[in-house]
C-alpha cells in the first residue's frame, strides 16, 4: 500500500529549500567575482604586477649590459699597459715629457678668448 499525504507544506518545502540553495550559491559566486575582479589578488592587481614586472626585467637587462661594459673595462684596466696609458691620459690629462696638453672648453667666454658683442 502505497500512502500519499496531501499536505500543501510538504510540496513546498523542497522548492523553498532549492530556492534558498541557490541564493546562496549565486551570492558566494558574486562574493567570489568580486574578488576575483577587484580583490587583492585579483585580475586588476595581476595586470599591475605584470607591467611592474616588465620594467623591472628591462632594468635588469640595462644593467646587465651597463656591468658587462664595465667588466671588460676592468679586465683590460688589469691586463692591458696600453689601455691604462690611454685612460691615465684622457681623463687625468696627463702626458709624457716633452709633450704639450692643449684643453679646449666649450664656452665662447674662456679666458682669452673675446667677448661677443654681436658685432662683425
Amino acid at each position: 500500500m502505497n500512502v500519499r499525504s496531501s499536505g500543501t507544506g510538504d510540496s513546498t518545502r523542497p522548492v523553498l529549500w532549492k530556492t534558498i540553495i541557490l541564493a546562496i550559491a549565486i551570492m558566494v559566486n558574486g562574493a567570489l567575482l568580486f574578488r576575483l575582479v577587484w580583490g587583492p589578488q585579483s585580475l586588476v592587481s595581476y595586470r599591475e604586477l605584470a607591467a611592474q614586472h616588465t620594467a623591472l626585467v628591462k632594468e635588469v637587462e640595462a644593467f646587465d649590459t651597463v656591468n658587462a661594459s664595465l667588466s671588460r673595462e676592468i679586465r683590460l684596466l688589469q691586463s692591458d699597459e696600453k689601455y691604462v696609458e690611454k685612460m691615465i691620459r684622457q681623463r687625468l690629462n696627463f702626458v709624457r715629457s716633452k709633450e704639450i696638453l692643449y684643453l679646449f672648453t666649450d664656452r665662447q667666454d674662456a679666458a682669452g678668448a673675446p667677448p661677443d658683442d654681436g658685432k662683425n
